[in-house]
């Protein structure tokens, strides 16, 4: 039987929201909770370098407020890592970053960057963090995390969201084979970007995914029906699929 799998919510866009008027509404902490009343198992939060929408306050009142994990994501730099530390959130998941891009647009080349992430996956590890590396479903980058000694590794869900057909299912393939792979290697597996009800059930029914992270989708949802429902909608097809 596959294990539970658990719900990650990214509140990100919420402040993206509440930053193109300027103010304080709609506030992201106030989504965190929410989304942990409707069922959230932890909360995703995203502090880019340029702070377009997390801030640091935001980072310092989720750390205060939540009952559930707080999953900070970010950059490799020794100014999130400095951040890192002086919040000790449950987990840190490293992810690449690059000024121009509208969102994540793949996964951290762990393997071509192991040098740079070694100290940094060190010091996390050291303070207690869960570290996570965003990763493509490449075995490289796997036998990378593995050599770098992280615990968790998310694989990138977006290449599968956006393809249909036949290039989606080979990409659910390699999905599968990566998520084998790193679970035989003593890595736990999450997974996550640009997941919805429709295409959410392929994934969440491999049965070494302990966790999927979804934010864009959930927030856009709840414009519509809320982030109660959209949620707890999001629970029962996981649910449903595994």
């Amino acid at each position: 039987m596959a294990a539970p799998l658990r719900l990650g919510v990214n509140i990100d866009h919420v402040a993206t929201v509440r930053n193109a008027r300027g103010g304080g509404f709609p506030d992201p902490v106030r989504a965190a909770l929410l989304a942990a009343e409707a069922g959230a198992d932890g909360i995703t939060a995203h502090l880019r370098e340029d702070r377009r929408h997390i801030t640091d306050d935001d980072i310092a009142r989720l750390s205060a407020g939540l009952a559930i994990p707080l999953n900070l994501e970010m950059a490799a730099t020794p100014e999130m890592l400095a951040i890192a530390l002086r919040h000790r959130p449950h987990a840190a998941c490293i992810v690449p970053e690059k000024r121009e891009e509208r969102t994540t647009e793949g996964g951290l080349d762990a393997a071509g960057q192991r040098a740079a992430l070694a100290p940094i996956v060190g010091a996390l590890r050291e303070a207690g963090v869960r570290v996570s590396l965003f990763i493509e479903p490449d075995p490289r980058q796997i036998k990378a995390a593995l050599q770098l000694g992280a615990p968790v590794v998310e694989l990138h869900t977006g290449r599968y969201a956006e393809l249909e057909g036949a290039a989606r299912a080979d990409e659910l393939r390699r999905l599968t084979d990566a998520a084998a792979l790193a679970a035989k290697n003593g890595i736990e597996v999450h997974a996550g970007h640009g997941l919805t009800y429709d295409n959410v059930a392929p994934v969440a029914v491999i049965p070494q995914v302990r966790e999927l992270n979804i934010g864009h989708f959930l927030i856009g949802e709840a414009i519509f029906v809320g982030l109660d429902a959209s949620v707890r909608r999001m629970r029962d097809a996981m649910e449903s699929a595994r």
